[in-house]
């Protein structure tokens, strides 16, 4: 079955459950094989024996490729390169930083209500779900407001590319090229201004961040304002618009959400997860779901299947927004786990959770179409665009 069939965009669900149905692994040739089990895409993701093999020259997604030549490589890293940088991030990129954003979030996310409310129908997408998680980074990173726009028209471009090169055209692979060849020479400017005069936003901590007198390249810190970029916007971007079509479809679950919205958060990335293809590549000769695996065998988690896996979730087609409300529930996976374990979740929690939160306080939400189209991209699940009314509660 082919999961990744545009026609299963919409609802890639039914198909997810015949492949549990049907066993543990999923053999697709050329050495690749699906997992759509929970447990076994929670043991690859936690398990140091699975990696990406770029360096070690053998990943099977993406043959020959140097890492260094695709968006956002820190992620592509395996140890200890990964761990050296992940470690140097995270000193900039403190939960106390995170909380402080609260208010200049929650500002935002208000001015652009008032101006979709203001216009009573708008694409949600465009209005609300591209501009928060945006702006936000964009902010983080100090980039000035006059630039903002050129880092949205880089977003696009760079993520559409993350897809394998097999099913970009020509002008897709092309304008990534290109948006990646503008943001590193725009970052590049930057981070010299930041090493000159440091100012209090993320860019200047990673400028200064060391440990055991090891810093950042500049190289480094571009790529890492790439994957900021792409995992700091696109996914969070993707949970909001999606998380709406949800509650369209679930009106129940408003009320529950508006009590505790970061509850909810987890249960809208388990019930529709923003990455649902991530990869790994055996390091070694290893062991999964009771099969023996050779050095150099690609798998496809299908991370959107297993967090829905009725082995783990009871009623997991269901959306109960109050599911991981104090219970033993096993976490989602939307955010990876394990190494890897996303480490801009606590600031994608933080501005999906404002962004419901004010937008059904302050609004009776429609969706205007029961049918919403998809954006084309593999790599990352997300809409193209959702038209909502907007009635402006008493």
């Amino acid at each position: 079955m082919n999961v990744f069939d545009p026609a299963l965009r919409a609802d890639p669900f039914g198909a997810y459950r015949k492949l549990r149905e049907n066993g543990r692994l999923h053999p697709t040739g050329f050495g690749i094989h699906l997992v759509p089990h929970y447990a076994d895409c929670a043991a690859v993701l936690t398990d140091p024996a699975w990696g990406h093999g770029y360096t070690a020259g053998i990943n099977p997604f993406r043959p020959g490729v140097d890492p260094a030549d695709l968006p956002g490589s820190f992620l592509l890293l395996d140890p200890p390169e990964h761990g050296r940088l992940r470690s140097l991030v995270a000193k900039a990129f403190t939960p106390r930083s995170v909380a402080a954003l609260r208010p200049g979030i929650t500002a935002l996310v208000d001015r652009l209500l008032d101006e979709a409310l203001e216009a009573g129908e708008v694409d949600l997408v465009a209005a609300l779900a591209f501009p928060v998680p945006l702006i936000t980074i964009c902010e983080l990173l100090g980039v000035p407001v006059a630039d903002h726009a050129l880092f949205g028209g880089w977003t696009r471009d760079i993520s559409r590319g993350l897809d394998p090169d097999a099913v970009l055209t020509d002008a897709e692979k092309a304008a990534r090229a290109t948006a990646v060849e503008e943001f590193a020479a725009y970052f590049t400017d930057l981070i010299e201004q930041r090493r000159r005069a440091p100012a209090g936003d993320l860019l200047s901590g990673l400028v200064s961040a060391e440990e055991s007198g090891d810093r950042l390249t500049v190289k480094e810190i571009v790529d890492i304002g790439v994957l900021l970029l792409i995992a700091g916007h696109e996914t969070t971007m993707n949970l909001i618009s999606s998380g709406v079509l949800a509650l369209h479809r679930h009106p129940d679950q408003i009320a529950p959400l508006l009590a505790d919205p970061a509850t909810a958060v987890e249960e809208l990335l388990r019930f529709d997860t923003p990455v649902p293809f991530p990869t790994r590549v055996a390091m070694r000769d290893v062991e999964l779901a009771g099969q023996e695996l050779p050095r150099g065998t690609g798998v496809i988690l299908l991370l959107g299947s297993a967090n829905r896996d009725p082995e783990v979730f009871t009623d997991p087609d269901r959306l109960d927004v109050r599911r991981f409300a104090g219970a033993a529930v096993h976490r989602q996976l939307a955010f990876s786990h394990g190494p890897h374990f996303c480490l801009g979740a606590p600031m994608a929690r933080l501005e999906s959770a404002l962004t419901f939160e004010r937008l059904y306080t302050r609004a009776e939400v429609t969706v205007i179409t029961e049918t919403p189209e998809y954006r084309p991209s593999v790599s990352m699940r997300g809409l193209a665009a959702l038209p909502v009314s907007l009635r402006r509660k008493p």
